[in-house]
C-alpha cells in the first residue's frame, strides 16, 4: 500500500514538474523571442513561430523518444483532416514527397499503371529542381511545356500536344501558391488514363473550387521548411485518397518494408510470425520483409509538435498572406505600363508564397538592375527558383534523355536553339522575373517599403525613357 502511495506521488511530481517547465519555456519566449528577426531586412520568407511550437518542441524533448510517436501521430490525422483527405504521412522534406510521390508509382502492385523506366512525365522546365529530380532519378523521361506569362503555371493546351503512348503520369507544381488549372488537367488525366501528381510544395491552404491542392490529383506533396506557410524546420508530407497508395508510399518512405507497425509497436496484424512473402520461408517475421527497395524519410515526434502548434495557426497565416498580396498589388496596379503583375483563375484562391513580378522587355532597365536595387535598400528577392532548368550546368553538363513538347527525345547536351524556342516563356521568366516576399511576418510598413522602392526606381528610369515629362 505504501509502495502504491510513493508511485502515485512521483507521477504527480513528475507532471508538475513537466507543466512547470512548459510553463517556465512560455515566460521564457516571451521574454527572450529567439525567433524574431532583427535587423532591417525585409526577407521574401521566413518562419513565424510562438511560444505554442516552443512549448510543444520541449514536450516532446521530455518524451526523448526521439523518432515518430504520438505527436506525429497527431499531426498525420489533423493535417489530413484539414486538406479532406484519407490519409497523410509525414517526410523529412518537401523534396523527399516528391521523391515518395513519384518511387510509390513505380510499385509493382499498380500492376499495369505502374511507372517503368522509359516512361514519360509531362512536366514544366521552370520551377524548383527537386519536382524535376525525382522523376529522373527512377529511369523515366521528362517531358517539358511551356507556362503561362502572369499566372507563371503550365500551358493546358500544350499537355495534350505531348502525350504520346509513352505518357504515364503529370507532375507540376502550383507555381508560388498560385494554382494550375486543375479541372482541365484533371480531365486530361482521366480521359488518358494518367497519374497526376500536384506539387503543393509552395501551395498549402490554396483552392480550387472550393478544395484544396494537393487532394485534386492521386497524390499532393508539401513541403514545411521555414519558408513555407508553415515550418517544421526540415519536413514534409504526401497525401492522398487512394488506400493503395497510401500503404504503399508509407512502404517506401519505411525503408520499404512491407510491415506498418510504427517505431516500438509490434503484431498490430496479428500475423506477424504466419505469413509468407517471396521465396521466403513460411512465417518469417513480417517486420523485416521488404516489398520495395525504399528509403528512410520519416521525421522526428520534436518536427511533428512544431507542426502541431504552426497547424492551430495555418488559417490566419493564409489570411496573412492573402492580405499581403492584395495590398501590395493595388500599390503596384499603376506600374503594369513597366511590370507585369501575378494573375489566378477565377476559381482559384491562393495561399500565396510570394509576389512574382516580370520586367517588361525596355531598353533602359532589366530585371537585374531592379532586383540589385532592392537588395542594396535591404528587401529581399529570389528567382523563380531554377528559372529555365536546361539551362542549368546539372543539365547542360549531363547527358539526360528528355523532350521538350512533342519534339523528339535528345540529350540534354545536344539541344540547340531551336529546342529552347519552344519554351519561350520559361526563357522569359528566366530573363525577367523576380519575387518579394508576402509571409505573414512583413507588416504594411514593409510592403510599404517595398512598394515605394519599386515606384522610385521606374520613376527615374521612366524619367530617362521619356525626358520630357
Amino acid at each position: 500500500m505504501v509502495l502504491i502511495e510513493e508511485l502515485k506521488l512521483k507521477k504527480k511530481v513528475i507532471k508538475a514538474l513537466r507543466n512547470s517547465i512548459k510553463v517556465l519555456s512560455c515566460f521564457y519566449y516571451k521574454l527572450a523571442k529567439p525567433d524574431v528577426r532583427r535587423d532591417n531586412y525585409i526577407a521574401v520568407s521566413g518562419k513565424v513561430l510562438g511560444k505554442e511550437e516552443l512549448k510543444n518542441m520541449i514536450d516532446a524533448s521530455l518524451d526523448m523518444w526521439l523518432t515518430t510517436s504520438r505527436f506525429n501521430d497527431k499531426f498525420e490525422r489533423e493535417f489530413a483532416k484539414f486538406l479532406g483527405s484519407n490519409y497523410a504521412l509525414t517526410v523529412n522534406s518537401g523534396s523527399s514527397a516528391s521523391l515518395l510521390a513519384i518511387s510509390a508509382l513505380t510499385s509493382y502492385k499498380l500492376g499495369d499503371k505502374r511507372l517503368k523506366q522509359g516512361d514519360e512525365v509531362i512536366t514544366v522546365a521552370v520551377g524548383f529542381p527537386t519536382t524535376l529530380a525525382p522523376i529522373l532519378q527512377n529511369g523515366l523521361i521528362p517531358v517539358f511545356v511551356d507556362v503561362e506569362i502572369g499566372t507563371y503555371n503550365v500551358v493546358i493546351d500544350q499537355i495534350e500536344e505531348a502525350i504520346t503512348s509513352k505518357t504515364k503520369a503529370i507532375f507540376i507544381a502550383h507555381t508560388l501558391g498560385n494554382v494550375f488549372d486543375l479541372a482541365r488537367v484533371k480531365e486530361i488525366c482521366d480521359r488518358y488514363k494518367l497519374w497526376l501528381i500536384e506539387d503543393s510544395c509552395d501551395a498549402l491552404g490554396s483552392t480550387f473550387d472550393g478544395k484544396y491542392t494537393g487532394t485534386i490529383g492521386h497524390i499532393g506533396t508539401f513541403s514545411f521548411y521555414p519558408a513555407h506557410q508553415i515550418t517544421m524546420g526540415e519536413a514534409g508530407a504526401v497525401c492522398t485518397n487512394d488506400p493503395q497508395l497510401y500503404k504503399i508510399l508509407m512502404s517506401f518512405r519505411d525503408w520499404g518494408r512491407d510491415c506498418w507497425c510504427n517505431p516500438g509497436r509490434d503484431n498490430t496484424c496479428n500475423n506477424r510470425f504466419s505469413m509468407k512473402f517471396g521465396s521466403m520461408p513460411q512465417g518469417y517475421d513480417h517486420k523485416y520483409i521488404y516489398s520495395h527497395l525504399g528509403y528512410n524519410l520519416k521525421i522526428t515526434d520534436w518536427q511533428a509538435s512544431i507542426g502541431l502548434a504552426q497547424l492551430k495557426r495555418l488559417n490566419s497565416f493564409i489570411k496573412k498572406r492573402r492580405e499581403n498580396f492584395d495590398y501590395l498589388y493595388k500599390k503596384l496596379e499603376d506600374l503594369q505600363e513597366y511590370i507585369i503583375l501575378p494573375k489566378h483563375l477565377d476559381k482559384a484562391e491562393p495561399s500565396w508564397f510570394g509576389f512574382l513580378i516580370s520586367v517588361k522587355p525596355n531598353d533602359k532597365f532589366n530585371k537585374q538592375q531592379l532586383v540589385e536595387h532592392l537588395e542594396k535598400n535591404m528587401i529581399g528577392t529570389r528567382q523563380l527558383f531554377a528559372g529555365n532548368i536546361l539551362r542549368q550546368p546539372c543539365f547542360v553538363e549531363n547527358d539526360i534523355n528528355l523532350k521538350i513538347r512533342n519534339s523528339e527525345i535528345k540529350k540534354s547536351s545536344t539541344l540547340t536553339k531551336q529546342d529552347y524556342d519552344l519554351l519561350p516563356n520559361t526563357d522569359f521568366i528566366m530573363n525577367n522575373s523576380f519575387w518579394v516576399g508576402v509571409y505573414p511576418a512583413i507588416t504594411k510598413k514593409g510592403l510599404d517599403k517595398i512598394f515605394k522602392l519599386i515606384y522610385e526606381f521606374i520613376n527615374k528610369k521612366r524619367m530617362l525613357l521619356y525626358p520630357f515629362f
